[in-house]
């Protein structure tokens, strides 16, 4: 029995997150559906493209996270050493 496979698989395929067995099931539907082999490609450039992505927060930001972290850190600093 051939199995058919979705749009989700070939996703789950692409993040490593199928198991041997459908790995070899599934490189073997690409082979057969063009639809499902143009998907994974598309895929595959969307996530190297998304890894390329670094987001930077403003300087303002990361002063505000210290001054908001200040409030805190003598009040925990002291109840972790017991």
């Amino acid at each position: 029995m051939t199995k058919t496979f979705t749009y989700d698989d070939v996703v789950r395929y692409l993040y490593a997150e199928t198991t041997e067995n459908e790995n070899e099931q599934i490189v073997e539907a690409l082979a057969l559906d063009d639809n499902l082999m143009n998907f994974y490609l598309d895929s595959l450039e969307i996530q190297n493209q998304m890894n390329k992505i670094t987001r930077t927060p403003s300087e303002n930001v990361i002063s505000e996270v210290f001054r908001y972290s200040r409030k805190f850190s003598s009040k925990r600093s002291a109840a972790l050493l017991y």
